[in-house]
């Protein structure tokens, strides 16, 4: 059906959109108080923009069977040539609880405002689903938008993107635009309020938002109110995939306090691409080492991680270290323990032999010059002592005596070695 145009229609634009407006939801089907119907469209009525003469705007329907037996969809038809519906090879079986998308294509072959129907036939209990659709054929588009649609493409579901249109005045005078709606579940936009008026070649950023809740096909769109743009909006979500870890639990056995220790953990995903978002320790001995989060890991696909641990005390220490993700299974749960030691010093010593004739000799040991205690049990036949008894921080002063076959011991070598244990 094709409205006449009215030659008053330029002085009065939101008349005009108040006339779209009712022959749009007129278009609803009847009979609101029958049986649900088995075969339902969404949306359920489809309205275009302002399309030019020669140009064309395409829009995404999702048909469901909502019951419980299998239909065949066997016809696809609109009543006027300027909308035309493709994407479906017929017959078609759809299974129960079965979805299918089918592009609706509206391609005005004259200005003025068309209205139409597109019907599906299949052997459905209600046998005939019929899609209202309205257009608006002009000679040029006073709005544009850039780009003309918008594609998310794949989303894993509780994820979002957001992509950017660009509306311009196309024309040599101000364009006002009085509302903005957003049409389709999981879309949402931001950008300047409305209304407002673009001057001549004057230009305004949207930003939308898909954030899909589940897996499958969304579609909608942005209407522009004024000008009556139209910005068809497509997205799938993806069933969200599974996160594994291994190994299970880290044990960094004995660990010097003051030092760090790491090992690796995988984690991979299975089922569809998980995104990890954050990481947190319930111990801050321990921590993800190297990591950069947010990170995305690919259906099949495996990431490996370092977890350190670094004590900061002595005993033993244990915690968890958990991933938060938009996985179907959860946080992943990473335990950890380990055990923090003091750091254990040694100081090696070594001399000069005696040029006289000895059988051995004695180190000693002191904190300050001049008074020392000797560390060796048993005289030291060789000319290396090892000193394990040191403690960190601690300033020592080391001397040898040299001791003969008498038992004489000589004095204390000269000067004192000094060592400063860290």
């Amino acid at each position: 059906m094709r409205l006449p145009q009215s030659s008053r229609r330029p002085l009065f634009p939101r008349f005009a959109s108040i006339v779209v407006l009712i022959i749009f939801f007129t278009l609803l089907p009847t009979g609101a108080g029958a049986t649900t119907p088995q075969l339902q469209c969404s949306p359920a009525n489809m309205r275009f923009g302002e399309v030019a003469i020669g140009q064309s705007e395409s829009q995404l329907i999702t048909l469901t069977n909502t019951g419980t037996t299998s239909i065949t969809i066997s016809g696809m038809s609109s009543n006027d040539s300027e909308f035309s519906p493709s994407g479906l090879s017929l017959p078609l079986v759809l299974a129960a609880g079965q979805t299918v998308n089918v592009n609706v294509i509206f391609a005005p072959s004259q200005t003025g405002i068309v209205t139409g129907e597109v019907t599906f036939t299949s052997d459905a209990s209600d046998l005939t689903l019929r899609l209202g659709v309205v257009g608006t054929g002009v000679t040029s588009e006073a709005l544009t938008a850039e780009p003309a649609s918008l594609a998310f493409g794949q989303l894993a579901a509780g994820s979002k993107a957001t992509l950017s249109v660009t509306l311009s005045n196309a024309t040599a005078s101000n364009v006002t635009l009085t509302a903005l709606q957003t049409l389709g579940n999981n879309f949402s936009v931001q950008g300047p309020g409305f209304p407002l008026v673009l001057s001549p070649k004057q230009s305004i950023a949207l930003s939308v938002t898909f954030a899909p809740q589940a897996a499958g096909v969304t579609s909608g769109s942005v209407f522009i109110y004024g000008p009556r743009l139209n910005i068809p909006l497509t997205g799938m979500g993806t069933a969200n995939g599974t996160l594994a870890i291994s190994p299970t639990a880290l044990n960094f056995g004995n660990v010097n306090i003051g030092s760090t220790a790491t090992q690796a953990v995988s984690l991979s995903a299975s089922g569809g691409s998980v995104t990890i978002s954050s990481d947190a320790s319930s111990n801050s001995q321990f921590a993800l080492s190297g990591a950069s989060l947010p990170l995305t890991i690919g259906a099949g696909q495996s990431v490996s991680l370092n977890v350190a641990f670094s004590p900061a005390q002595s005993g033993q220490a244990s915690g968890t270290l958990t991933f938060a993700s938009n996985a179907s299974s959860g946080q992943a749960v990473e335990s950890m323990t380990g055990t923090g030691v003091a750091m254990q010093y040694s100081v090696n010593l070594s001399w000069s032999p005696s040029t006289s004739s000895v059988i051995g000799y004695n180190v000693y040991r002191g904190t300050a010059v001049g008074s020392y205690s000797k560390i060796n049990s048993t005289l030291d036949t060789s000319t290396m002592y090892t000193d394990n008894a040191v403690s960190s921080g601690v300033t020592y002063y080391y001397v040898a005596t040299s001791v003969n076959s008498g038992g004489a011991e000589s004095g204390y070598s000269t000067p004192p070695l000094q060592v400063v244990v860290p």
